[in-house]
Formats: C-alpha cells, structure tokens, sequence
C-alpha cells in the first residue's frame, strides 16, 4: 500500500500551466488523491479532475461564508451527488483571516454541518485560531457525522486530544516539518496512529525539504516520513496505517 494525499488544491491557477502532469506525476508515487473545494467554482473545477485515483470534495471555505445562502448551499447539495465527491469541505472558521464576519462564517458553517448529516458524507474542517468555537460547534454535531478530518491541524496538543475525543481525525500539512513548528510536533505526539492523516495543501506549505517550492501531491512523502520519525515507525507501516486511516474516514472500499 502506497500514500495518499488526502487534501490537495489542484485547481489552483498555481496549476493551470501543467495540470494534468502535475496530476500524472502525483498519481505515479501515490495511490489516490483528494480535491478539495473552497467554494462553488472551485468546487466545480475539482469535479473536472475526477477520475480513477482521484476524489473531490465540495463545499465552501470561511473566507467565503458572508456569500452563503440557500442558493449556493442548493448548489452545493447538487454538486455533491456527482459521482467521485466523498466529502463536504472545506468548512469551518477561520480567525486569522477574518474576511467574511464570524457569524457569517458560524451560519455557514452550521448550514454545511446539517447538510452533512443528511447526505450522511465526511467533513473536512478548515480551523485557524478558532479551537474554542470550532470545538463548540462541531461537539453538538459529533454524534451525527459520518466522519470529520481536522484538516493542516495547528492548534495546541490539548485540541488534538479533544478532537480526537470526538472521533474525528488529524491530519498533518508539510508545515509540521518546519523547525519552528514544534506546537505541531506536540500534537502529533498525542494522536493515536489510528486518526492520523497526511496532506499536502497543495499547492501550499510545501514541506523540508522542498519549502518554498509550489507544493505537489507527491510531496507527502516528506510529510510521512517526518511524522513517521515522530511516532517512532517505519515509514511503510506509517504509510499502510494512514492510508487505512484515509479509506475509513471517507468511506472508501480499501484498494
């Protein structure tokens, strides 16, 4: 069993030039990648890219929330019965960059929350300085959700153990290789091996001992090795058990 990239930009205009080979190049090192949508046309863009080994996930980033109505969540609803969408995300709040109101970004993310649970599909979260509310919010949903990814994870320990709690898993971007990351390198620490998960962000936060370069799916790879360092196994068991880990969350048949 090889890696996955379970979250991937690959729509990006970072990509227009060479899509499809950065695609080939991807799938020639991984078993299988995820697009990721940050809104509506986005969304669509990645459900042009599904094919055998790669999956999309549609829905529409905080950054979007004040545009959110029923209509866009009508849209949303329709776009995830296309074949190849094994998700809704990437959802949730973000703090840092505040560019819809936090009760814009609360009222969409509660709108994407009840749409979940009635297509009964995964989540992908998107939290930045939220931990607080985040957890609030997705605690009164736990019990209802297929499954939840807490995606490029950067909050304390403490949240990762929370988190965990609930059932969800975490998953780890290339920032966690940065030497000033050790807040991540913590929470690392004290996620079972069985809700960890990999990532890219591509084309984002391209890891050592690539950083600074655009971000490829394929660099997972470093990603996995570093945290496989951290959890003190072999970087093929590591890749067999987040690889699992990725087929369980998003309800795919193991390959």
């Amino acid at each position: 069993m090889g890696l996955v990239d379970t979250h991937c930009h690959l729509q990006s205009k970072r990509f227009h030039d060479d899509q499809e080979a950065a695609i080939t190049a991807s799938l020639e090192r991984l078993d299988w990648l995820v697009v990721i949508g940050d809104d509506v046309p986005s969304s669509e863009a990645g459900l042009k890219l599904v094919r055998e080994q790669v999956y999309a996930v549609v829905g529409v980033h905080p950054y979007y929330a004040k545009d959110m109505d029923d209509a866009m969540l009508a849209r949303v609803r329709t776009l995830a019965g296309e074949p190849g969408v094994i998700g809704l995300g990437e959802m949730g709040l973000d703090y840092f960059n505040e560019y819809s109101p936090r009760e814009d970004q609360a009222r969409a993310f509660h709108m994407q929350l009840e749409l979940a649970c009635d297509l009964d599909l995964p989540i992908v979260i998107h939290n930045r300085e939220a931990d607080a509310d985040c957890y609030a919010i997705l605690s009164d949903y736990a019990d209802r959700l297929k499954g939840c990814i807490m995606h490029c994870f950067g909050s304390p320990a403490e949240y990762a153990e929370k988190f965990v709690d609930l059932g969800f898993y975490i998953s780890f971007a290339g920032n966690v290789t940065f030497a000033k990351a050790q807040q991540l390198r913590d929470a690392v620490a004290v996620v079972p091996l069985d809700r960890l998960l990999v990532e890219t962000d591509a084309p984002y936060l391209a890891p050592v001992p690539v950083r600074g370069k655009r971000c490829e799916p394929w660099y997972v790879e470093h990603t996995a090795a570093c945290i496989a360092a951290l959890k003190g196994v072999d970087v093929d068991s590591f890749a067999d058990q987040t690889t699992a880990n990725a087929h369980r969350v998003y309800g795919l048949t193991q390959l």
